[in-house]
């Protein structure tokens, strides 16, 4: 949950720096965040997540 959670905050946050330095315009934007909300309700979105979830973990088992 806590993983999900912060992969939203920041991808909303690059969604605003994009919206507002002009890269990406309003219509694009919700275009695209519609498109990721219905994907995550579909069939692929449970793969989605673990795939995701796995890189995270890979990630955090990572010691330098």
């Amino acid at each position: 949950m806590a993983i999900s959670l912060s992969v939203v905050l920041l991808l909303l946050i690059v969604l605003v720096v994009m919206i507002r330095g002009g890269s990406i315009k309003a219509g694009p934007a919700v275009v695209a965040a519609l498109f990721g909300f219905f994907l995550a309700s579909s069939g692929v979105g449970p793969t989605i997540n673990k795939i995701l979830t796995d890189i995270a973990s890979s990630i955090s088992k990572i010691s330098f």
